[in-house]
């Protein structure tokens, strides 16, 4: 294991620490699609959540967590943030502003702690999510995960196609 890997799997459980939060991460097989990756740990795609860095303007973003059966709505995210333009950054520029590479993204442990948007899907239920690094996830109380993060809990999803 490579000192970028352990690094991020550390900066998450010290971040879910100080927040309070019981996670539990797991290694898991690379996988090539949700379907494949929600099999691989047991449960549905829906309890997958897809931590995504989304630029509001140069240098400031925001993350949003979204369902893994849905998808991000542009109009209700841009309503949501009060903002008329949205974009999702270039793999490096997800990283200066995370710390993670995309795939690994998650609020927890972020290098900076970015405004959060979920979707209401994820209350309710014990959720799986990046954890950092390549091959783990974590799981975690998603109403536990987004009082933990101040999230801003609101319709911005639409089912994927």
């Amino acid at each position: 294991m490579d000192a970028d890997h352990v690094r991020g799997r550390e900066r998450v459980q010290a971040a879910a620490g100080e927040l309070g939060l019981d996670v539990q991460i797991v290694d898991r097989p690379d996988a090539s699609s949700l379907a494949e990756a929600a099999a691989a740990l047991g449960i549905s795609p829906g309890e997958i959540v897809k931590s995504l860095v989304v630029r509001r303007k140069a240098g400031e973003y925001l993350f949003v967590l979204v369902p893994g059966d849905e998808q991000i709505s542009w109009p209700k995210l841009r309503a949501a943030a009060g903002a008329n333009k949205l974009t999702l950054p270039p793999a490096g520029e997800a990283f200066e502003a995370t710390g993670y590479a995309r795939g690994t993204i998650t609020p927890l442990g972020s290098t900076v702690s970015w405004p959060v948007f979920a979707a209401p899907a994820i209350r309710g239920k014990r959720v799986s999510m990046g954890a950092g690094e390549h091959g783990a996830s974590l799981f975690v109380d998603g109403d536990a995960l987004l009082d933990a993060l101040d999230a801003r809990v609101i319709d911005i999803t639409e089912p994927l196609p």
